[in-house]
């Protein structure tokens, strides 16, 4: 049962990751989002999947915990990619 309630918790927790990368990349704009907050998620997803392994308890979970660091990796690639955008913007506002 824990294995179970702990899956839901993630799947939960990792639907807001999909909806957060598309919101953030239909903005084209890095403002408002937080590379911090980003990387205290992906650093408690790393401690999550590392907690398994040191427990022993390497069983399906594992799944939704990887499925959940690859959707905080597609927000960090559209993170990367509006911080580009709103520098080459910056650009041509200083070129006008």
């Amino acid at each position: 049962m824990a294995e179970i309630l702990e899956a839901v918790m993630l799947i939960c927790f990792g639907l807001s990751w999909p909806m957060n990368a598309y919101k953030s990349y239909k903005a084209r704009t890095a403002a408002g989002t937080s590379w911090q907050f980003l990387m205290l998620i992906s650093l408690g997803y790393v401690a999550g999947i590392g907690a398994k392994f040191c427990a022993g308890l390497i069983n399906w979970v594992l799944i939704v915990y990887f499925l959940n660091l690859a959707c905080l990796g597609v927000n960090w690639a559209v993170y990367f990619r509006n911080k580009k955008l709103d520098k080459d913007a910056e650009k041509k506002l200083v070129r006008a």
